[in-house]
């Protein structure tokens, strides 16, 4: 991902899913990425999954506002109620503000 100025928000979102009943995960997760890529001060994401079922995702916002708009939005919300009820065993969000960032590239 090409580095992004500070300040901006991150949403780090750790997840493990089932092990049984995926049935549509994999469509919701792609329709919440191609959705969520649109959205008002989307800036990138970055996402990293175990075999086990474990997920990493890391998305950058421009502010809060987005972060909050995005979380408000229908479609989430519906893959937010069939994530709880069908796949997911357990999730964690957190919200960060990125103050200082700095990277390195060969």
């Amino acid at each position: 991902m090409t580095p992004i100025t500070p300040p901006y928000y991150a949403v780090i979102i750790t997840q493990k899913l089932k092990d049984t009943g995926l049935e549509g995960y994999d469509e919701m997760a792609a329709r919440m990425v191609e959705l969520g890529t649109k959205w008002p001060g989307y800036l990138g994401r970055e996402s990293v999954a175990r075999a086990d079922g474990h997920e990493l995702t890391v998305i950058y916002y421009a502010d809060a506002e987005s972060i909050a708009g995005w979380k408000a939005d229908v479609e989430h919300l519906e893959a937010q109620r069939l994530g709880r009820e069908r796949w997911y065993e357990y999730y964690d969000v957190q919200i960060a503000r990125v103050e200082r960032a700095y990277s390195f590239r060969s």
